[in-house]
């Protein structure tokens, strides 16, 4: 079963697992369009941080939500490659978006890669649609830029 609870981003085996998302995404796309966040920007104040653990307490993944007026990003989302394919994903966005909906947020948005096809699925079968850069993105020709209506 997949624990959910709020956690520090700069602790040490959170900032593991978000250094091999981003080693990840080094690999896969140009410098100018990665959009992550190092674990000193998901610690601020603005920014909810989460882990996944499983029944042994093992670190299965992370997401952040990060809040901006009336709308929030999805930040972070990344699972171990060993905990892939156990719905661990899906808990950690399910969990990001109920806390968006208490805030009584508008829009959920996140930014993914274009080649990041599993990703891209589980957005859409969780009700997210596509549509242009929003908040300090600019048009890049790797990402896409995705949005929820909570309301």
């Amino acid at each position: 079963m997949v624990q959910i609870t709020t956690a520090n981003p700069t602790d040490p085996e959170p900032r593991a697992l978000l250094r091999a998302s981003a080693a990840l995404m080094e690999d896969l796309f140009p410098a100018k369009d990665n959009h992550y966040l190092t674990p000193e920007e998901l610690a601020r104040d603005h920014v909810h941080f989460f882990a996944a653990h499983d029944d042994n307490g093992a670190l299965l993944g992370t997401i952040a939500l990060a809040v901006h007026d009336d709308w929030a990003e999805v930040k972070a989302l990344f699972v171990d490659a060993e905990a892939r394919g156990q719905g661990v994903a899906q808990a950690l966005l399910d969990h990001v978006e109920a806390i968006a909906r208490d805030k009584g947020l508008i829009w959920l948005r996140l930014e993914t890669g274009e080649t990041l096809y599993a990703a891209i699925k589980l957005y859409r079968k969780a009700g997210f649609a596509n549509r242009g850069p929003f908040g300090e993105y600019g048009d890049s020709e790797t990402s896409v830029f995705m949005e929820k209506h909570l309301i």
